[in-house]
């Protein structure tokens, strides 16, 4: 008895409803009207999308339907997608129009090269449409790399006949379609689009340029099959021997190593006067050969090395030059030269002379924790990219205490923008007690001291507050060393 009343309630308010005074007993059985009783219908942007492993793809399109879209299901089980979209549930009544734009990201370890995704539209009236998208993972989105670069800047001298080499290579992950280089000034045009190797191909040509003082600039423009391009613009100076702003050390016999690393390689050394250069350099082990270099990607068109007939002096031509051996292992050299005049200084000294700014021996129980000598706590350092409760611990060189490294490797990709310091470990997360920051943060050259707390023999100049940012060019593992004593770090290719 008490059902049929409660029915016959429920009959007289869904009466009450078709009179027009209520539709609530229709929203709430889910009843809704039918227009048409025809099918949803789906116009996606594309049904043929490329991605590629661990990228996200977006699945686009506009679904209509008169009587009222009631939910969206995307299903691919190679993919283990299966994502339905409850219409009714999210705007609490169906749409007649909705704009679909559905991402997802494939997994970086996914197998395989193709997939189909269903988009399958359910209206009110249960009637129901289904398009398929077939998804492939060989489209192409990154852009070619220099793994050899041209320089930004290289100066020709001034003799008979001045030379220079325009020599560099670049890498594409699916192929190269073309690589084109110019010098208007030079009316100098090359275009190459025959590759024997698609992915990887090395440009070397010797130009002769007017003997007169002059600046040209060069370009070089590198598209791949997919569009995807990169530009590098030099300038080439046709001089006399310049006063360079900028000289590097360079402890790397090729030119591929020169432009492997993240950041480090070569190492940028000091310009103290007109033409005169100090460098300082820890030579971990007997027989390092070094060179002096003013262009950073490469060992043309200048490079400064012992004239074979003179070993206290420097020659600049790359040709001639002979590598600086270093003889002594387990010390720092210290050189001094002059580009004007060949003049060059060598000496070297002990780990035990040099001094950093580490405020504590490293592993030692001697970091004030709070800085009130209430407790005191274990001292280290190493790679810090959140918060100093967080710290990858470096290794310390058991043969040089300013000298340390990352034991594991970084695992970087391509286009991946860094974001880290050197920082000690604080089990309270402050900041500060000792650390080091960058030069620049895209391209750093020298890893300063920024901390609170030094070493009181240690007099040098505090760094400025930049997060160390540069950005990787080629996706593979890195190992991070650093001199403490120098200043200077360097992420370098790890095999």
């Amino acid at each position: 008895m008490i059902m049929n009343v409660r029915l016959s309630v429920l009959s007289g308010l869904c009466a009450l409803a078709l009179l027009g005074m209520t539709t609530a007993c229709e929203d709430d059985k889910g009843d809704w009207p039918v227009v048409d009783g025809n099918a949803p219908t789906i116009a996606l942007e594309a049904s043929h999308i490329q991605s590629e492993v661990g990228r996200t793809f977006h699945i686009k399109g506009k679904i209509a339907d008169a009587d009222g879209i009631k939910s969206i299901n995307l299903k691919c089980p190679a993919l283990y997608l299966d994502k339905t979209i409850d219409i009714i549930g999210i705007y609490e009544e169906p749409l007649k129009e909705y704009d679909l734009d559905y991402q997802f990201t494939t997994e970086t370890n996914e197998v395989g090269d193709a997939f189909v995704v269903e988009v399958t539209v359910i209206d009110v009236a249960d009637k129901a449409t289904t398009e398929k998208v077939s998804i492939s993972m060989d489209g192409d989105f990154v852009a070619p790399v220099f793994t050899i670069a041209p320089p930004e800047e290289m100066t020709v001298l001034i003799k008979e006949n001045p030379t220079f080499d325009v020599t560099f290579t670049v890498t594409d992950n699916r192929g190269l379609a073309s690589v084109k280089v110019a010098i208007d000034e030079l009316s100098y045009l090359k275009e190459v689009t025959e590759f024997a190797d698609p992915t990887t191909y090395t440009f070397q040509e010797t130009l002769t340029v007017p003997s007169a003082m002059a600046t040209y600039a060069m370009t070089v423009t590198v598209t791949d099959l997919a569009g995807n391009s990169v530009e590098r613009l030099s300038k080439i100076n046709v001089s006399n021997m310049p006063d360079f702003s900028k000289m590097w050390l360079s402890d790397v016999e090729t030119a591929a190593e020169l432009n492997s690393d993240v950041f480090g390689v070569p190492m940028l050394i000091d310009h103290v006067g007109e033409y005169l250069y100090d460098a300082r350099y820890y030579n971990a082990a007997a027989g390092t050969k070094i060179f002096f270099i003013p262009q950073r990607t490469d060992f043309t068109p200048i490079c400064f090395g012992l004239d074979p007939n003179d070993s206290n002096r420097l020659v600049s031509d790359p040709a001639v030059a002979k590598p600086i051996v270093l003889d002594q292992a387990n010390v720092y050299y210290h050189f001094r030269f002059n580009i004007a005049t060949g003049d060059i200084t060598i000496d070297t000294y002990s780990v035990e002379e040099a001094i950093d700014p580490i405020p504590h021996p490293f592993g030692s129980y001697e970091m004030d924790i709070w800085e009130n000598g209430s407790e005191y706590g274990e001292f280290y350092f190493g790679y810090m990219t959140d918060n100093p409760r967080y710290v990858d611990r470096f290794t310390q060189d058991p043969n040089n205490p300013h000298r340390f490294w990352l034991d594991t490797p970084l695992t970087l990709d391509a286009g991946y923008r860094m974001a880290f310091i050197i920082h000690n470990y604080h089990q309270d997360g402050w900041w500060n007690y000792c650390t080091w920051r960058a030069d620049n943060e895209d391209d750093p050259e020298v890893i300063g001291y920024y901390g609170n707390f030094t070493n009181p023999a240690w007099t040098g100049t505090r760094a400025k507050d930049l997060w160390i940012k540069p950005t990787v060019a080629v996706t593979g593992k890195y190992k991070l060393y650093f001199d403490a004593h120098l200043s200077r770090a360097k992420l370098v290719p790890y095999n």
